[in-house]
């Protein structure tokens, strides 16, 4: 049996330094949540990539990298209102779904861990959409797509049903926890966005796990240290979401 979990998208965690020899710098991306209310609460609309291309096989948000085009009438170090642009832009692409830039909230930053990994930086915007809007994909890069509670979701990936990688699967939990649209909207546009810069190492089970701060295994980069948790434990078996530090 395999010491990962299918889904563990985090590669060679040897490194434990931007500044090691042979770690790939994060390539700038951003990506988008779009909302809308459903018979049983809020709905998210999740894309599977194509599985010959990067997180091939996942059920993902739409989003991508940030292309110079992004910056175009922007000054060069804002970097926020690029990443809103090349959200807006790659859902448009992914999904034939039109979102201003300005109607997205904020709620997240993503930085895997360092590695010789291609290895993308992510800003997560999420927004609501009403039924007017038809998704349409492209069935190359884009092979389906689904509308999907997020508790649904994370049932169909414990099931073995649907491959998530990591960020993915905790922002589907965080909105789990706030059923209507709305609510999980207000939720995000109340609190300052929530930064996620990863360390991953194995507990004394040889799980590997991945850290956040606050975590007591965050600072010294050490998944068996005992005291608080937020963490993702990525056993063979499944997801393990860990958390008593951080206010979700």
């Amino acid at each position: 049996m395999t010491d990962r979990h299918k889904n563990d998208a985090y590669g060679d965690i040897d490194a434990s330094s931007e500044a090691e020899a042979g770690v790939q710098a994060p390539i700038p991306a951003a990506t988008v949540v779009l909302l809308r209310d459903g018979a049983d609460g809020a709905e998210v609309l999740m894309l599977k990539k194509n599985s010959k291309i990067t997180f091939g096989g996942m059920w993902v948000f739409p989003g991508g990298k940030i292309d110079p085009e992004d910056y175009a009438g922007l000054d060069a170090a804002d970097h926020d209102a690029a990443a809103r642009q090349a959200a807006a832009r790659e859902c448009l692409e992914e999904s034939s779904v039109t979102v201003e830039p300005g109607a997205f909230v904020h709620f997240a930053h993503w930085t895997p861990p360092p590695g010789p990994q291609k290895r993308f930086a992510t800003w997560f915007f999420a927004a609501r959409v009403d039924d007017e809007h038809e998704v349409s994909i492209d069935m190359g890069e884009i092979e389906d797509h689904a509308w999907v509670s997020p508790a649904q979701a994370l049932a169909r990936h414990a099931e073995g049903e649907i491959d998530l990688v990591p960020p993915t699967w905790i922002t589907l939990h965080h909105l789990s926890l706030y059923p209507p649209a709305v609510a999980a909207l207000e939720r995000f546009s109340a609190n300052p966005p929530k930064v996620y810069q990863t360390r991953v190492a194995k507990d004394a089970q040889g799980n590997r796990v991945a850290m956040w701060h606050g975590d007591a295994g965050y600072e010294p980069w050490d998944a068996t240290a005992s005291g608080a948790r937020h963490r993702l434990v990525m056993a063979p078996g499944g997801f393990v979401f860990e958390n008593d530090a951080e206010d979700y």
